[in-house]
């Protein structure tokens, strides 16, 4: 008898666990660092974002710049090309970059150039929709002393279970009027992913 009922407590165990929800979700931080699969991701786009913008407003182009001008350079961000052998959601990276920038106070920012497109149609509709008092005037915009532009690229390796991703940004800072280069930066990255035996 009492073989039996461990008998019906087993089945009601396991028949609970099968009904049960197949996907656990759990809510972490944003800054959480969450390597899944060894692929380039949210982390590796904040770090490199935050590592790369300290870099380039520590250099000696920046306080040149102010010596001679007197004030802070413009900066927009150009073409962000991804090379890699991964589809890489590039516009994240912009967003992260474009965050350091304005959060480090050490340069001025001019919007992207969809985000500038959107706000000229606005202000040559208020030409001629808005009341004179509150249109905004033409030809006012903040012109860009600095491009900011670059590349991410990938090399991959493996060998059995064992795979080598080795990632690679190149940014440049280039001077919009004399397309001189003042600074170049470089970050790597390199992840060894092991997959297991049974998978």
């Amino acid at each position: 008898m009492q073989r039996i009922v461990m008998m019906v407590v087993i089945c009601l165990a396991l028949l609970v666990a099968a009904c049960g929800p197949s996907v656990k979700v759990q809510r972490v931080p944003t800054d959480t660092v969450a390597d899944l699969s060894g692929k380039w991701n949210s982390t590796d786009s904040r770090l490199v974002a935050e590592e790369m913008i300290r870099d380039v407003v520590s250099r000696p182009w920046l306080s040149t710049f102010q010596q001679q001008h007197g004030r802070s350079p413009v900066v927009i961000i150009g073409t962000m090309r991804n090379l890699s052998s991964e589809h890489i959601e590039m516009g994240t990276f912009v967003s992260d970059i474009s965050r350091e920038l304005i959060n480090s106070g050490a340069v001025r920012f001019v919007a992207s150039k969809d985000m500038r497109d959107e706000v000229r149609d606005e202000r040559t509709d208020q030409q001629y929709f808005a009341s004179e008092e509150t249109a905004k005037r033409m030809a006012q915009e903040l012109g860009a002393d600095y491009m900011l532009k670059g590349t991410l690229k990938t090399i991959m390796d493996s060998v059995d279970r064992t795979s080598a991703k080795y990632y690679q940004v190149d940014l440049e800072l280039i001077d919009v009027e004399t397309t001189e280069t003042v600074w170049i930066g470089n970050k790597e990255i390199m992840k060894l992913v092991e997959r297991n035996r049974f998978k």
